[in-house]
């Protein structure tokens, strides 16, 4: 934060977006590892919290600033067998939630994004161990898998002055997925 003010003179927009899903955390909850849920809290949580505390400090000096907290599809609904990534997500909105409200009449906006599967290389590495690109870019009701520069124009939006009334909410940027009640109903469109 302080190479941010020294360098351009102030700081304008905050990204939290630090987030592991390892594969040994595709465990309920009763089989989850201590030590990889307190890995994932304090990455996946503290991380955003401690990240937005010395945002906000500059923010407050300036009386102006945006923060986007990226999430997750998964903070909006589950699947068995992921005991730990999703519930933290939710807590991200939350997060959002209440920063926004807390630092609104400060001059201060806070945001979130929940995007859907994203092309990023670690979704597609995982993808190549498990097989499956297909199938995971068939649930969305897109029918395909979304591309970085999708979500990095959500967050541009969101961050600029043409969003200067929304704050303390999320914006899903998922392809569709979020119409569906969970992710354990598939879309089953034939692939063309």
């Amino acid at each position: 934060m302080e190479f941010a003010v020294q360098t351009f003179g102030g700081l304008d927009v905050l990204m939290n977006n630090a987030a592991i899903q390892p594969p040994l955390s595709y465990k309920p909850i009763h089989e989850f590892p201590a030590e990889l849920w307190e890995r994932m809290v304090r990455i996946n949580f503290t991380g955003y919290s401690l990240l937005a505390k010395y945002a906000l400090i500059q923010m407050l000096k300036q009386h102006s600033g945006v923060i986007v907290n990226i999430a997750s599809g998964q903070a909006h609904r589950t699947t068995r067998g992921v005991g730990c990534y999703g519930p933290i997500k939710a807590a991200n909105l939350l997060q959002t939630r209440q920063w926004g409200v807390e630092y609104a009449r400060d001059g201060i906006r806070v945001v979130s994004v929940s995007p859907g599967a994203i092309n990023t290389p670690l979704v597609a590495a995982t993808l190549r161990e498990q097989g499956g690109a297909a199938q995971l870019a068939n649930r969305h009701p897109l029918g395909r898998i979304g591309r970085p520069e999708e979500i990095a124009s959500a967050f541009l939006w969101l961050a600029s002055d043409d969003a200067s009334f929304v704050t303390a909410t999320d914006l899903e940027v998922d392809g569709g997925l979020g119409a569906f009640g969970a992710f354990a109903d598939p879309y089953l469109m034939p692939q063309s």
